[in-house]
């Protein structure tokens, strides 16, 4: 069986800059060519070991980690995979953690997750791994194969009722 593989060496986003902007906001800068601001006081916040940051001087002392995946104040960081998702998800898109989420919920496997989605397993990992933009069309896909949950090839004509969506997820 193969060893799967951490997080950094099939993520594709890779983080080029950091500045802090404003009190627990940063501008992250990607290898795509996106420029996406992120707020990370809420996570500040809810770790008390992370109360540190919340002071601005330490705050605007953050920087990408010597080798690279990470950013980081002292010895706190922070990886580029959960700050690309927190960029995107603050952003109103989806992100791979989402994308990942579902999968996880729904126990699906890659080969599943296409024929559930309709679409080859190469984009199943492309979305999971953000080497791709996952879009909403997708996403909504994936709302509505969770909700439905088809156990056949056919799929169904209409959404389930309140009732019988509570019922199935029980």
């Amino acid at each position: 069986m193969a060893e799967e593989q951490p997080m950094s060496d099939y993520f594709f986003p890779k983080l080029e800059a950091v500045e802090a902007v404003a009190p627990y906001r940063l501008r992250t800068t990607w290898s795509t060519g996106e420029v996406l601001e992120v707020d990370v006081g809420d996570i500040l916040c809810k770790f008390p070991s992370l109360a540190p940051i919340l002071d601005t001087e330490v705050f605007a002392r953050v920087h990408i980690a010597e080798w690279g995946g990470c950013i980081e104040w002292f010895d706190t960081e922070f990886g580029e995979d959960n700050v690309y998702a927190w960029a995107k998800e603050q952003a109103g898109e989806v992100s791979h953690e989402m994308f990942g989420d579902w999968m996880h919920r729904n126990d699906l496997s890659l080969t599943t997750a296409a024929e559930a989605l309709g679409i080859s397993r190469r984009m199943v990992s492309y979305y999971r791994t953000a080497h791709k933009a996952i879009p909403r069309s997708i996403w909504l896909a994936c709302l509505g194969w969770e909700a439905t949950r088809p156990e056949s090839n056919s799929l169904p004509r209409t959404l389930p009722t309140a009732r019988e969506y509570a019922a199935a997820h029980a």
